[in-house]
């Protein structure tokens, strides 16, 4: 979830904004469209921007068919290697911004949702993104998070978690430089250890299970996010 305005956002992450309509959502779920950081070449000057702009959060590269499911995680042990995902990891990194997400824990018609959240309001996660033409002629960005195993908080609820990079980190990682098979592997490296340090400030707590309805909530509505009262 982004509970982040755009502006916001852009002044983070020194970006431009190519997203204006972006509202901040407290719940957001695979193929909704979300806000992503990435660095393109313009299409006048050929310079490199940095751009918040949106993208389906199901990664689909124009050669892949139709996919029954969403692909919107992508494992940090395969991203390299995995013929689905290591062209948009040489070419088309991107950062997901958010505030925290949620896991569940239980039994089915009966899970418990977590919060987890980061120290400060905005967590930065490493991501992959493409584009394809559409029918209609137009150009859609999708995306995906790279996953590794969990630790700390993370991993007292879920077995994995997104790839946070501290926010000073985030210029590597954006680099759009087209990276050779050496240069994949050694940021594979760099992502893991960088998120070690961003993982033990991982924090979670329960909310209400009403999360558990994507469809029945408001996702604007900020109170989604609020803990449960102690007892």
């Amino acid at each position: 979830m982004v509970s982040q305005k755009a502006d916001d956002l852009t002044e983070v992450f020194e970006a431009e904004d190519d997203f204006p309509d972006w509202r901040p959502s407290y719940s957001l779920a695979p193929t909704d469209t979300i806000p992503i950081v990435r660095e393109r070449a313009d299409r006048e000057t050929g310079a490199f921007v940095r751009r918040l702009e949106p993208a389906v959060w199901n990664f689909h590269p124009s050669f892949m068919k139709e996919s029954k499911r969403p692909q919107f995680n992508s494992r940090i042990e395969t991203v390299a290697t995995n013929g689905l995902w290591k062209g948009a990891f040489a070419q088309g990194r991107c950062i997901v911004p958010m505030r925290g997400y949620y896991e569940w824990t239980g039994e089915p018609g009966n899970k418990q949702a977590h919060y987890l959240h980061g120290e400060s309001e905005l967590l930065a996660a490493a991501g992959i993104s493409t584009a394809r033409r559409l029918d209609d002629g137009s150009w859609q960005v999708s995306a995906s998070i790279i996953t590794r195993e969990a630790r700390d908080a993370s991993g007292e609820i879920h077995e994995r978690m997104p790839v946070y990079l501290p926010l000073d980190e985030v210029e590597r990682y954006l680099d759009p430089a087209k990276l050779d098979a050496g240069g994949m592997q050694a940021m594979v490296d760099f992502l893991l250890e960088a998120s070690d340090r961003v993982a033990p400030t991982i924090r979670e707590y329960e909310v209400d299970r009403r999360v558990n309805s994507h469809r029945a909530i408001d996702p604007h509505d900020p109170t989604l996010i609020e803990p449960l009262p102690a007892g």
